[in-house]
């Protein structure tokens, strides 16, 4: 199934049912008076997010949800019916953004979390509503009222535990390769990932999903080739892996491109947990890698991971240093949620 992160729809709640005009009439009941009833209220939009879905991609093929009309007014006071609503599926880490991109709607990250859209219109009255001691015979009623239209961006952020970043043709897809069942396209060209990966990835006894999102480029975090999208993917996760290319010339220049895209992003990603590998070990030779280990342990002021996708060289030890991180901030959230849940004591 293809991945798709960003969808624009064209939404419309339904229209109010119209009053009725009508009066009773009866065997031997001369002036039975206005009886007609109320419309239905038209039916809402709302958004809900499920389990079960991990992509948009449905939405690339239908763009316009609208609910029903409410029903309309009928005579002997009857009332119509509220119109059917109107339900948009999403996936967990959804954000619901107005037509200007900027205006967040709603943001849908746990399965079952319910926001409602659009409000349909509401019923018309019926001419028994305009009975009066002056107007004991109201010949009008009124229309229902038009529902809101709207359009809307849904925007898919996934929610990972761990998020690969790193500049392009780092060795980002061929990790997760080797680490998960993912199959993500794999080239020996920049640019190859176009798309976010997702992969379950085991250490031990630790299960954790790993994010691979596409290689970024300097302006990622003002837009270039799409960064805003992409590190949207990487706001959820616990820990970063930043791998660098140890056959890139200058290891230490490339890495902090990436953090300087990372900290003018914002969202605290330049404060999450980062681990730092060295990555394509096997493709240099060992000189060349010591010095090119010592230039990112001078940039990233940590002693990096060296590693190597193709021979599984260090592949462990990086999977296990993300499931110690991953479970440090499993604790540390866990800790954070007790202390707000904790009654008051004077």
């Amino acid at each position: 199934m293809r991945f798709l992160d960003q969808a624009k729809i064209y939404i419309s709640s339904g229209d109010g049912g119209a009053g009725c005009i009508s009066f009773r009439r009866e065997k031997f009941i001369e002036f039975g008076g206005p009886d007609g009833g109320n419309g239905g209220r038209g039916g809402d939009v709302w958004a809900e997010c499920v389990q079960n879905l991990n992509t948009l991609i449905d939405y690339r093929y239908q763009q316009h949800f609208k609910a029903k009309t409410g029903g309309h007014g009928m005579g002997r006071d009857r009332s119509g019916a509220k119109g059917a609503d109107r339900v948009i599926k999403v996936p967990p880490g959804t954000q619901i953004f107005a037509e200007d991109q900027k205006t967040l709607l709603a943001d849908m990250a746990n399965p079952g979390d319910r926001a409602l859209l659009a409000k349909g219109g509401n019923g018309g009255f019926g001419n028994a509503h305009f009975k009066s001691s002056t107007n004991q015979a109201p010949r009008h009623a009124n229309p229902g009222l038009p529902g809101e239209e709207l359009t809307i961006w849904l925007r898919l952020k996934m929610i990972a535990d761990a998020g690969l970043v790193g500049l392009p043709n780092a060795g980002k897809s061929t990790f997760l390769a080797t680490v998960s069942a993912a199959k993500p396209k794999i080239a020996d060209y920049p640019f190859t990932t176009l798309h976010p990966n997702l992969g379950v990835v085991r250490a031990g006894e630790v299960d954790f999903v790993l994010a691979d999102i596409p290689g970024l480029i300097e302006g990622a975090s003002e837009g270039a080739g799409l960064g805003t999208r992409f590190l949207g993917h990487v706001e959820r996760t616990k820990v970063l892996l930043h791998l660098v290319d140890a056959t890139e010339e200058d290891v230490g220049s490339a890495y902090r491109t990436v953090r300087q895209e990372l900290k003018a992003y914002g969202a605290e990603l330049k404060e999450k947990k980062e681990i730092v590998a060295l990555s394509k070990c096997d493709a240099v030779d060992e000189e060349t890698l010591a010095q090119r280990l010592e230039a990112l342990k001078k940039a990233a002021k940590k002693t990096p991971l060296v590693l190597s996708a193709v021979s599984g060289a260090g592949v462990r030890d990086a999977l296990f240093a993300l499931a110690r991180d991953i479970g440090s901030a499993d604790k540390r959230e866990a800790a954070e949620s007790s202390d707000a849940h904790e009654p008051w004591r004077p």
